[in-house]
């Protein structure tokens, strides 16, 4: 791949959209770029599981006469991938497992619809484990997604084959989805932009196996990109009874100061420890929001880990897709995933009741403790990226891990609803990507892409690039 159609795969979306509507770029020409970089790229990463390119060059032509003829959608001929577990009416949807290898969707999801809508170019389906169930993206399909940084790691899940076909330059927008963590993981591991939406605010559908915890949210190379997609996903929709009404908010609108602003740093939630590298590469970032003029607190006690309520509800989320059929699935299924499902066989409907009352009460702790504060922000994860095809760890600094257990920053998240966006913060010595994440209050979205915003100004990261060359080696 020359360098000329190598830079358009790195363009933004903002950048795009500004060439397209001067008529000084092709919807056409840049399509096909992604699509060649496609080709040449994820044999070796596998992010994607299939690849809709006859369609995506329709798209791209008919995006290509609609500027001829003076049309503006707000992502009209942006390459955007689709996550797995996902349905895009036609094309198929193995929501990452064997049992659904040739299942081909009927309809489009809503966030689908809105991306269409749009304008978007639909590239294809990203890798995701089945049913989203860990924080690798490894599946018995094909295999693991590879980290685009150092191949033989994990580009993170349940979003990693959206986050590595980002962070690669096989096209600038990704949808993904995050139940305990798989938006940020994946975003943190790979060095891109992972949005959690508040709950409800952008429609999932069909349901989650996870419903009460599942959101759905962009990812992006920069944070205008992340802001630009929310706006088109965003919105109430009726199959979706987690919705939440129309706010009127202009989620694009990023240039604000940000002085003033309260923030707690935590670097430790429960007894989960978290490698030193990451710790020192993350706190240095957050004191940098002192230079936006923001005040900058550290909270030197952890903060509560409400894991033991969060394994019951995810195990008996999982246990109960199956409920009815285990035995005759279970040599179909991924064998980590069967382990988690015996577990949740185990519980007692008392005990998902009191995770569910628990729930609530933990909510309304965090809330007061944290409500002297406008964010929170932390370390993303606790470590980089793993070895790619593990379902997670393993251990922490010699503290075993489970398949939760290790990402205690992202999923307390995903049981309060809150925004939580992660921002690329540095590299480790081996080279590897670390996150920051920043957590607002539950529908003070805008805020935090406002604060990620004046993050990325101070700490601009775009223009490092993984090692992966267009001709599918590594340097």
């Amino acid at each position: 791949m020359d360098t000329a159609r190598l830079e358009l795969c790195f363009l933004s979306a903002t950048e795009l959209l500004a060439e397209y509507r001067r008529r000084a770029l092709s919807p056409v020409k840049v399509v096909d770029a992604v699509l060649e970089r496609i080709e040449r790229l994820d044999p070796l990463l596998r992010a994607f599981v299939t690849v809709t390119a006859d369609d995506a060059r329709r798209q791209a032509i008919d995006a290509e006469y609609a500027y001829a003829h003076g049309e503006q959608r707000p992502l009209l001929g942006v390459p955007v991938s689709i996550k797995d577990v996902t349905p895009v009416a036609g094309v198929r949807w193995t929501s990452g497992s064997l049992l659904w290898k040739d299942r081909v969707a009927t309809e489009d999801a809503p966030v689908v619809e809105r991306l269409r809508a749009a304008g978007a170019i639909l590239l294809g389906k990203t890798n995701t484990p089945e049913l989203g169930w860990k924080g690798d993206s490894g599946n018995r399909l094909i295999g693991p997604t590879r980290n685009p940084w150092k191949l033989d790691r994990t580009a993170g899940g349940s979003s990693g084959g959206a986050a590595a076909a980002v962070a690669s330059g096989m096209g600038p927008l990704a949808q993904g989805t995050d139940g305990a963590g798989s938006v940020r993981i994946p975003a943190a591991f790979c060095g891109i932009v992972g949005f959690k939406p508040t709950f409800g605010l952008v429609p999932y559908y069909p349901p989650s196996a996870v419903e009460p915890l599942a959101h759905v949210g962009p990812m992006t190379r920069t944070v205008a990109d992340a802001a630009l997609m929310l706006a088109v996903m965003a919105g109430p929709d009726p199959r979706d009874r987690n919705s939440l009404p129309a706010m009127g908010i202009d989620f694009t609108r990023l240039e604000t100061d940000v002085r003033g602003r309260r923030i707690l740093w935590i670097s430790r939630i429960g007894d989960t420890p978290v490698t030193r590298e990451v710790a020192d590469i993350a706190y240095r970032a957050a004191a940098a929001f002192a230079e936006l003029g923001c005040t900058v607190e550290e909270r030197t006690e952890p903060l509560e880990d409400p894991y033991p309520l969060l394994d019951i509800l995810w195990s008996s989320a999982m246990a109960a897709v199956h409920r009815d059929d285990y035995e005759q699935v279970e040599e179909a299924l991924d064998p980590g995933r069967c382990a988690v499902i015996e577990r949740g066989f185990g519980w007692r409907g008392v005990d998902v009741a009191w995770a569910l009352a628990e729930r609530n009460r933990y909510v309304d702790r965090l809330r007061r403790e944290l409500a002297g504060y406008d964010f929170v922000v932390s370390p993303t994860t606790p470590i980089p990226a793993f070895r790619a095809g593990d379902d997670h760890p393993g251990t922490i600094d010699g503290i075993a891990t489970t398949y939760l257990s290790w990402t205690p920053f992202t999923y307390p998240f995903n049981l309060t609803g809150q925004p939580a966006i992660s921002v690329p913060c540095g590299f480790t010595s081996e080279g590897l990507p670390v996150g920051l994440q920043i957590v607002g209050r539950r529908l003070d979205d805008l805020g935090v892409l406002r604060l990620a915003a004046a993050f990325e100004r101070l700490r601009p990261w775009r223009d490092r690039r993984p090692p992966v060359v267009s001709e599918g080696a590594t340097t």
